[in-house]
């Protein structure tokens, strides 16, 4: 019996929660290094070289930097994008006048995920931003860009706040949604055509193929988003973080002048780390969802 849509929404929910939690824990450090290499490319020489140096310089929790705020961010963003997949996805079988149990194409799906993400761009916004300047803190001290560096999450939040009020969580909104869109179009359509494959080959459900390969297309999935968008990724990062010094330029103003001035490599800074991280990140944040959907699902089962 199938749940409430209410409930399913809940489970959705619940689910994205979880593995938005499991993405976190397994990756942060990459993304530090990340945020890090974005902001000053010409800083570090590599992502060892800005994981040492980070190290060095404020120790273990240095690499965890922006965590409590990136747990908020994914659990956020992760929880409201599931429930808005399940609900494109309804969607979408209602404009194309489908059943409610017809299970969508793998690109059909990709063009749910990718509607779900203008959703979770809202609330991972705020948190983002809080994130990235928390990464970049000590640089910006360092460089003389800010005359004294916040170190905790509430700090941040209320700086913000002094400073910008409440429209200064929406720091960088345009290139998150730039950057969500057209990523999870790729990162649910990699996952799912990844998924179709293994149960093609092992002769099973989608349902049914294991930890294993559920990480691995999850990882691909992540790899393919980020390959897809990286450089508004890091024009968002830019804009977030230099945004403490006062009002910056928009995306494109911001995208062309790193492009002119830094050159188009600039635009890269800090992919390697990304790519490294998305197979472990993305395949715990596909692990966690499904296995914990499965299991709430099973509640449901006539």
């Amino acid at each position: 019996m199938a749940p409430h849509p209410a409930v399913q929404a809940a489970i959705d929910l619940s689910a994205g929660a979880i593995g938005g939690a499991a993405c976190v824990f397994s990756g942060q450090p990459l993304d530090t290094a990340k945020v890090k290499m974005q902001t000053f490319p010409n800083l570090y020489r590599g992502f060892i070289h800005c994981i040492t140096s980070t190290y060095k310089q404020v120790g273990l929790r240095g690499l965890y930097q922006g965590t409590s705020p990136a747990l908020m961010a994914n659990i956020a963003e992760n929880s409201v994008l599931f429930m808005s997949y399940g609900f494109c996805q309804q969607v979408i079988r209602l404009s194309a006048g489908l059943p409610n149990e017809t299970v969508l194409s793998d690109v059909q799906k990709a063009c749910a995920g990718s509607i779900a993400s203008i959703f979770s761009s809202l609330v991972l916004c705020p948190t983002e931003l809080v994130k990235c300047r928390l990464q970049a803190m000590y640089e910006m001290e360092l460089s003389g860009k800010i005359a004294k560096s916040h170190n905790t999450v509430w700090s941040v939040v209320r700086s913000i706040m002094k400073a910008e009020g409440p429209r200064g969580f929406f720091q960088g909104l345009t290139p998150t949604i730039a950057r969500e869109v057209p990523g999870y179009f790729f990162f649910f359509g990699a996952y799912e055509l990844c998924r179709t494959t293994f149960a093609d080959y092992m002769k099973c459900e989608k349902d049914d193929i294991g930890v294993m390969p559920i990480m691995f297309s999850g990882g691909l999935g992540g790899a393919c988003l980020w390959l897809v968008v990286y450089p508004m990724d890091c024009v968002k990062s830019r804009i977030q973080v230099m945004s403490m010094m006062g009002k910056q330029a928009g995306f494109f103003k911001t995208f062309m002048t790193i492009a002119r001035t830094e050159g188009v490599r600039a635009l890269y800074s800090g992919l390697t780390p990304t790519m490294v991280r998305t197979f472990p990140a993305n395949g715990a944040l596909f692990l966690g969802y499904e296995v914990s959907r499965k299991l709430m699902m099973k509640q449901f089962d006539s």
